[in-house]
């Protein structure tokens, strides 16, 4: 994909030939995602009159473990540059029990798209904020004259300041050239507070309360600084750090997140049928299920959540939802809650084809990594065609026995078909290992046929 088009500017066909890059099948679920994404930069062309009125459609993404619905979220979110998050629906608690409750979701959403915001803005600023942590190192080797040094000169002996700036140069030219590194140089580095009398001040922390007291606090008393020893190397990250936070205008840059979050922000919510009790068995230890739905029913339909960087708006924040829907179904969701994901795809259970369709033809395909790690050691990791083909009908053939755990099962098998070779080079190994047929069965074919020692690759 060009770098310089962004996943908004894809069409839905466009956009699906991205995501059939990395994840196999799924078609139905690739669509309905390419929709949902596209339908965000739609929304943006509209008036401002109607475009608040333009709701996303949520997804709820129905199948079994290991088929892909965690990738295509994730790459979908990659592929629109857009804030994105993934939590599990079942690590919340409903308010008033112990644990997380559902805002913090939009405001762990907020804290990703600040830090993407800024990565951004300094990757754009990092050139310059490396010449001003070079003059900084050039400071402490070659300190600069004060006027009233240069001006008490003698005459008859050139300016002291011209002997500087050529030392200077000469300290320039030898720190570029990387000569300088390791020599140790002392200088002033901030010291954190750590401050706990901040940190617990009742049953809210800072971050509930939507306040930062660090900032509000910090910016009373001087920062403390500490001198130390470090290397030229270590400084050059330091300073340049230092100085790309004072050429990002931070304001500037959290006003670009929370815009960032509101209009293209992605919530992927794992595991949402562990929230969903069957219907009439609502006693228990589960009691706060339904809870956690009407808990989150607001955040998915629409409010503001206080979040330390400002208030963020979550009415066109598009959530996918998914889940194996093995005991409850979707449909035993609380209604209002239904009504907030529309949209409904059921993904398809991985058959012999599709995994060989998986080990070969992605990008990131897990042939290809392992090639990739043994090539480091100097090995040759070659996978013939009946060889992929067998990994695949042991996977299948496992996944129906034992559990299905989808597409996972092939770094199980992979790590079992490759535990040898991966302790053996380069030592024992040092040129070319092939992968056939019968390298697989005879490396796995035992493991299969005792359902007693399947446990030993799950």
């Amino acid at each position: 994909m060009d770098q310089a088009r962004t996943g908004d500017e894809l069409t839905p066909r466009q956009i699906v030939l991205e995501l059939d890059k990395y994840i196999i099948g799924q078609d139905n679920a690739k669509r309905s995602v390419a929709i949902a994404l596209r339908n965000r930069w739609r929304r943006l062309q509209v008036p401002p009159g109607l475009r608040e009125e333009i709701m996303p459609n949520n997804i709820i993404m129905i199948g079994p473990t290991g088929v892909g619905k965690t990738e295509i979220a994730r790459r979908l979110a990659r592929l629109a540059n857009a804030p994105f998050i993934k939590v599990e629906a079942s690590k919340f608690t409903e308010v008033g029990y112990v644990g997380r409750d559902v805002e913090s979701i939009i405001r762990d959403l907020t804290e990703s798209a600040v830090t993407m915001v800024k990565a951004e803005r300094r990757a754009a600023v990092n050139d310059r904020a490396r010449e001003l942590g070079e003059e900084r190192i050039l400071d402490i080797l070659v300190p600069p004259l004060h006027h009233h040094e240069i001006s008490d000169a003698p005459e008859e002996h050139p300016p002291v300041g011209d002997d500087n700036r050529a030392t200077r140069e000469k300290f320039r030219q030898r720190l570029r050239a990387g000569s300088l590194e390791a020599k140790t140089i002392e200088m002033d580095l901030p010291v954190s507070s750590g401050n706990p009398m901040m940190q617990v001040i009742g049953p809210m922390s800072p971050e509930e309360m939507g306040v930062n007291l660090q900032d509000l606090f910090g910016n009373l008393f001087p920062k403390k600084t500490k001198k130390r020893k470090v290397s030229i190397a270590e400084a050059r990250v330091l300073l340049t750090n230092e100085e790309a936070q004072k050429l990002i205008d931070q304001e500037s840059a959290i006003r670009e997140a929370l815009q960032r979050v509101e209009n293209s922000g992605i919530v992927f919510l794992d595991e949402i049928d562990k929230i969903v009790g069957a219907k009439g068995h609502t006693m228990g230890p589960d009691v706060s299920r339904e809870g956690v739905q009407r808990d989150l029913l607001p955040v998915v339909e629409g409010s503001n959540v206080s979040t330390k960087y400002g208030v963020v708006k979550t009415d066109h924040i598009l959530f996918i939802a998914s889940g194996a829907f093995h005991v409850a179904r979707p449909s035993d969701l609380i209604p209002e809650l239904q009504g907030r994901f529309p949209i409904r795809v059921e993904l398809n259970t991985l058959t012999e084809e599709d995994f060989v369709k998986i080990l070969t033809l992605p990008e990131n395909a897990l042939i290809k990594q392992y090639a990739a790690l043994l090539e480091t050691d100097g090995v040759t990791l070659e996978f013939r065609e009946d060889g992929i083909r067998e990994l695949a009908r042991i996977a299948t053939e496992v996944n129906e026995e034992v559990e299905n755990i989808g597409a996972r099962r092939l770094h199980t098998i992979m790590t079992s078909l490759l535990e040898d070779v991966l302790f053996d080079a380069p030592e024992v190994i040092q040129q070319s290992v092939i992968v056939d047929s019968a390298m697989v069965q005879k490396r796995l074919s035992g493991v299969v046929k005792n359902r007693d020692l399947s446990r030993y690759i799950l």
